[in-house]
């Protein structure tokens, strides 16, 4: 079912647009027989636009997984772990302040996500990844970097109208190079991640049994961690700061494949990225040609779920 919403999501992310593009059209660029501006339109804007958005609907859905799982909070989503704030700030600090260096952006979101998640790792450090304290240590440093961030904003207004975009999240702009940037990262996740459905699978049974079953818990739990890290890093890196792919994408997977992490995994990316490739389309479609920044739909779409999560987890 994910893999049919996927493919209808990337169909219709091709298709629509500011400017129709028919099926008809289309097949005819596919054989060398269409029109330039269609080939311009499809090639250069619509298609990296479609494969980085289901990249990076993948990696904050597989991120989430693995968050809920290490950590046992249904609740845990990347923001948890302070990336998103460190991507923030430091996208922000070379927008606003080296507004010249915009190219690096990118560069300089996922180095601040890997910055974040260093400082939350040695706050949270006690012979071992404990996930009370990380939980803490993240919620603390995405309140220091996202100060950061108010800070920039107070200090020049006048320069973050090119920020606030980022910010909100999207892919408006999105080219072949945003697929080069996160593709890497996107295999290297999605690789390890499956490679250790098990040990995820051992974690939810209580760490006594983990261990009972030959289980590393310190370096079990730093390596998935880490995993989640670069998974939303370099998402945040093209896409800016999303929020609650990661959070809703594993529970609705839940409720379809259940809990076993060999099933939820692959059907939350896949899912994930269907999501955030439907979600893109209708963004930027609704009110064309003016586009609304996916981040602020995901928003409107994943505050009422948080609150739906909320209420049932106080009446369990």
């Amino acid at each position: 079912m994910a893999g049919l919403l996927l493919l209808v999501a990337v169909w219709a992310g091709i298709l629509y647009g500011a400017v129709p593009i028919s099926m008809q059209d289309l097949m005819a660029m596919f054989t060398g027989q269409g029109a330039a501006d269609t080939e311009q339109i499809v090639y250069y804007l619509r298609i990296p636009r479609v494969i980085t958005a289901a990249l990076v609907g993948m990696n904050l859905a597989l991120a989430g997984c693995i968050l809920q799982g290490v950590l046992h909070n249904p609740l845990a989503d990347p923001g948890i772990i302070g990336v998103t704030a460190g991507a923030g700030v430091s996208a922000m600090a070379i927008m606003i302040l080296a507004p010249t260096l915009i190219f690096w952006v990118p560069l300089a979101a996922f180095v601040g996500a890997l910055t974040a998640l260093a400082i939350v790792f040695l706050l949270a450090w006690d012979r071992g990844i404990n996930p009370l304290r990380l939980i803490l240590a993240g919620v603390a440093v995405a309140a220091f970097f996202g100060g950061g961030t108010t800070a920039l904003w107070v200090a020049f207004p006048d320069r973050i109208q090119g920020a606030v975009n980022w910010l909100a999240g999207g892919f408006a702009g999105a080219r072949w190079s945003y697929v080069w940037i996160v593709l890497p990262y996107s295999i290297i996740g999605l690789v390890g991640t499956l490679w250790n459905y098990r040990k995820l699978n051992a974690l939810q049974m209580g760490d006594e049994v983990a261990l009972s079953l030959g289980i590393n818990l310190k370096q079990t739990r730093f390596i998935l961690i880490l995993l989640a890290a670069v998974l939303a890093a370099s998402s945040a890196s093209v896409a800016g700061l999303l929020g609650f792919v990661g959070l809703i994408v594993p529970h609705i997977m839940r409720l379809v494949v259940g809990s076993d992490f060999a099933f939820l995994l692959p059907a939350s990316a896949v899912f994930g990225a269907a999501l955030l490739v439907g979600a893109d389309t209708f963004a930027r479609t609704i009110f064309s040609p003016m586009e609304i920044p996916v981040g602020i739909f995901l928003s409107f779409l994943g505050a009422p779920f948080f609150l739906y999560l909320l209420k049932r987890r106080s009446r369990a």
